[in-house]
């Protein structure tokens, strides 16, 4: 059987504070949106950006490690895996979800501007 590989790998900015929740169990579980900025120049040769939200979701120490470190606007790089889902919408309609359960989280210096 061949090996696959789920592997995400991204750097940017925290969108808000943190969301801790305790479950059951002694669970713990943490969310957060992460902005990507992507720097480019368009076909007329003017420069853009553009920035994408990821949705990110911490797990038991590294959630509480999250909770204690990732504020709105820290830079952060992170390692994780892509998890699809789906649930029923409250009109009924069907809507999907992906999100990045984080294995490796890497806090990053921002530059201090004079």
């Amino acid at each position: 059987m061949e090996s696959a590989i789920n592997k995400v790998v991204l750097s940017g900015f925290a969108g808000a504070d943190v969301e801790l929740k305790n479950l059951s169990g002694n669970q713990k579980l943490a969310k957060v949106s992460l902005a990507v900025h992507e720097y480019y120049k368009t076909a007329a040769g003017e420069e853009a950006n553009k920035t994408q939200w990821f949705n990110l979701v911490f797990w038991n120490a590294k959630a509480e490690l999250a909770a204690e470190q990732i504020k709105k606007g820290t830079k952060f790089s992170i390692e994780g895996k892509l998890l699809t889902g789906s649930y029923e919408a409250k009109d009924g309609t069907k809507r999907y979800t992906t999100d990045i359960v984080v294995r490796e989280i890497v806090l990053l210096e921002t530059e201090v501007k004079n």
